[in-house]
């Protein structure tokens, strides 16, 4: 699969005036799981898809009952399809600001939601579906590989680059149970320092496991005369071959253009990122909108990512439902 996935196809005509149930932010497997459910309610919901997934360079989604390996761009189109078939609306844009506006008379909250071109959507709750994005760390011809030769997670990879010479470019602490996995899966592992703490106890355990432990500082990563990997270049000159390198990424919540919402954000442990705080289904402290997926659980992979979108449209419906009754309520008592 090329390292960048299909953008989805992009919808015609104009977007509603009116102000809508719900637009979803973000049309990964959490944002698409959530208009799923809300279509399947009878929400009138648009998602707002930009095609850039963090899974795009991946040759397909791993550890997902019943669609293990399938290509996570033929994954997209089918929930994409399936949001469609139920009457939701899904559209390529970026959205460069989203804020509240002055609710209802009767308290039901409204959000605004621009995008890049000028589209302009109103909406009772949002579904925050943005992922994240992963930085790596600044070693020269590491991020060339990303996602084929460089991963990150055993469980999304680990299957497939099993049995092979890897090695573990160490970011920080993280990195040191990302070793332990992956020694899981070959016999052949190399953990390289590169500058971060590694105590005795720590280098007790790699040896028992007969982890390679290399304290020399780290140049380069260098290629193969077929694009991969052969190996990471030391600074006296010497190359380590692997064919796999492993690296825990600084994992940061995309929030570009949500800064008016306020959502409240957290620092990841041991400095592995940043991400928003989440209650209960995805609820947040600010009244309407919802966050789900990477965007607060940076772990989280495909299948929970897809749970947590379809947990957080349950919510937003049994939400809307409890509005509109009081609003129904309220007009009967007048």
């Amino acid at each position: 699969m090329s390292a960048t996935s299909p953008a989805p196809e992009h919808t015609t005509g104009e977007l509603p005036a009116e102000p809508i149930d719900a637009v979803v932010i973000g049309g990964g497997a959490a944002g698409l799981n959530g208009a799923l459910m809300l279509a399947r309610s009878r929400r009138s919901v648009v998602v707002i898809d930009s095609g850039t997934p963090r899974n795009a360079p991946a040759e397909g989604v791993h550890g997902l009952l019943g669609h293990d390996g399938v290509p996570p761009a033929e994954l997209l189109e089918r929930g994409r399809a399936e949001v469609r078939g139920y009457g939701g609306t899904v559209r390529t844009g970026e959205v460069i600001k989203a804020s509240a506006t002055d609710p209802s008379a009767d308290g039901d909250p409204r959000f605004t939601v621009t995008l890049a071109d000028g589209a302009t959507l109103h909406a009772r709750r949002l579904l925050v579906a943005t992922g994240l994005r992963d930085v790596l760390p600044d070693v020269p011809g590491l991020a060339e590989h990303w996602g084929r030769g460089v991963v990150h997670c055993p469980y999304c990879h680990g299957w497939e680059v099993r049995d092979e010479p890897i090695g573990v470019i160490a970011t920080g602490p993280a990195s040191v149970h990302q070793a332990l996995l992956f020694r899981q899966l070959t016999d052949d592992l190399v953990y390289f320092v590169r500058g971060t703490t590694l105590d005795e106890e720590t280098r007790d355990r790699f040896a028992a496991r007969g982890i390679r432990v290399v304290d020399d500082a780290v140049d380069q990563v260098v290629a193969d005369d077929d694009g991969g990997i052969a190996g990471v270049r030391l600074a006296d000159g010497r190359l380590v071959a692997r064919r796999v390198l492993s690296v825990a990424t600084t994992m940061l919540a995309r929030t570009d253009g949500l800064e008016d919402l306020g959502l409240p954000m957290q620092d990841l442990p041991h400095g592995m990122g940043r991400h928003v705080v989440t209650g209960m289904a995805g609820t947040t402290e600010v009244p309407g909108v919802w966050v789900a997926g990477n965007t607060t659980d940076a772990s989280a992979q495909v299948g929970a990512s897809a749970a947590a979108g379809a947990m957080a449209g349950a919510h937003i419906n049994a939400d809307l439902v409890t509005a509109d009754t009081a609003a129904a309520l309220a007009e009967t008592l007048r």
